[in-house]
């Protein structure tokens, strides 16, 4: 068992005892500023909910579904990914929070990530390679970075920049995201912008962090998380709801576009972990939605070519079952130029040329899917001036919200 003392920044937050075993919160000793407890972790008469403080601690570890951890971890010589955020001092490029050991005076500013050097070890033996028996540092953001993909962080022109990579025969999620951003830039969406890297010939897509030293992102399930969900109400509206009652402001009309961008790329994983909001983590201001991100799960990514139809049944995330009861969710249409759609087809053509792992016939089916489902969008948005949709909680996705049951 060790003492750390969990801070925000420069602020203390509460005296935690983790245990050095399981990597898990086994008591709570002290809180000193509720105020700064993170989103969405219960707080009763100054009392920490542990069981929910120990379900966000153990969400900075990378999940063991991650391609290729086992043979990382053996690598590394730990025993569970749920044991590298305390290596690293649970320092993160997403957020300010970290754990202080409680007999240290370790000072932030001279070991966040954002500015200081980190180490590159553990991203570089995600990807496959070997430390070749060198000594190895586990001070890296990679021990706090979520997700089942094959991903590090690195430093590019002093900017710290995240590698992603794809899956299956077809590694398609790299061009998605280069997509997505692509799509988002000729909508006017508020976006991460990524480009394609290749290494040890494999895509990936690369973007630059769009959390700050002095901000951080909080995802849609702990704001979801801050007020309970009455039986009525669907998990949009309590989303909306929560938001409103932080004072986020511009909520509505971002996952507005948020839920065309998905109807259009046939996104299969826009998850309650993968949008959000953004605030700054001295004053706890809400700034407002994220730039939309994590877009790589979507283009009927894992479907083999004969499965590639633009009106195909998918699944869908995270309000309700299918994009079609989902894009009925969208209140405003008008912020939509068309016509800045025209030649998105080419586009897709020049991200995935001379790829190695998408090939002609795909590459064509992909490209006519892709252009039905913006004819598909303009029949949406003109169907909808024409109906009124009452939202109905009995659609909603049950298996991956916080508040299904």
């Amino acid at each position: 068992m060790k003492r750390y003392i969990l801070m925000h920044g420069d602020i203390r937050v509460a005296l935690l005892v983790l245990d050095q075993v399981s990597g898990a919160v086994t008591a709570v000793e002290q809180v000193y500023e509720t105020a700064h407890v993170p989103v969405g972790i219960p707080v009763r008469k100054g009392v920490i909910d542990r069981g929910v403080l120990n379900q966000w601690w153990s969400g900075r570890a990378i999940p063991a579904s991650r391609d290729g951890i086992r043979r990382a971890l053996a690598e590394l010589n730990v025993d569970s990914p749920q044991l590298l955020p305390e290596k690293c001092l649970g320092l993160s490029l997403s957020d300010q929070y970290w754990i202080c050991p409680a007999d240290s005076a370790l000072s932030r500013k001279r070991i966040h990530f954002f500015e200081n050097p980190f180490s590159e070890d553990v991203g570089y033996i995600l990807f496959g390679k070997s430390s070749a028996g060198r000594r190895i540092s586990l001070m890296s953001p990679d021990n706090t970075t979520d997700g089942w993909l094959k991903k590090r962080w690195t430093v590019v022109d002093g900017k710290r920049c995240l590698l992603k990579g794809g899956s299956g025969a077809a590694r398609q999620e790299p061009y998605n995201e280069v997509l997505a951003s692509r799509i988002c830039e000729r909508l006017g969406i508020p976006h991460v912008s990524y480009w394609m890297q290749t290494e040890d010939g494999y895509p990936y897509s690369v973007c630059e962090d769009f959390i700050t030293a002095d901000t951080e992102l909080i995802s849609a399930w702990y704001i979801m998380g801050t007020a309970k969900k009455p039986n009525h109400v669907s998990v949009y509206q309590h989303y909306l709801n929560c938001c409103e009652r932080l004072g986020i402001p511009g909520m509505e009309a971002a996952v507005n576009r948020m839920l065309v961008l998905d109807y259009l790329i046939v996104n299969e994983d826009r998850h309650l972990n993968n949008f959000g909001v953004i605030r700054r983590a001295d004053t706890l201001e809400y700034l407002g939605a994220a730039p939309i991100y994590d877009s790589g799960t979507s283009l009927w990514f894992d479907k083999p070519v004969s499965l590639i139809r633009a009106a195909a049944k998918m699944c869908c995330k995270p309000f309700k079952n299918s994009h079609e009861e989902q894009i009925r969710l969208v209140t405003d249409f008008d912020w939509i130029r068309f016509s800045a759609l025209h030649g998105i087809a080419g586009e897709l053509r020049s991200i995935v040329k001379g790829s190695l792992f998408i090939d002609e016939a795909r590459c064509e089916a992909l490209c006519k899917g892709l252009e039905q489902r913006c004819g598909m969008l303009e029949a949406a948005a003109i169907s909808a001036k024409k109906t009124v949709y009452m939202d109905d909680a009995a659609s909603d996705v049950k298996k991956d919200s916080p508040y299904s049951g």
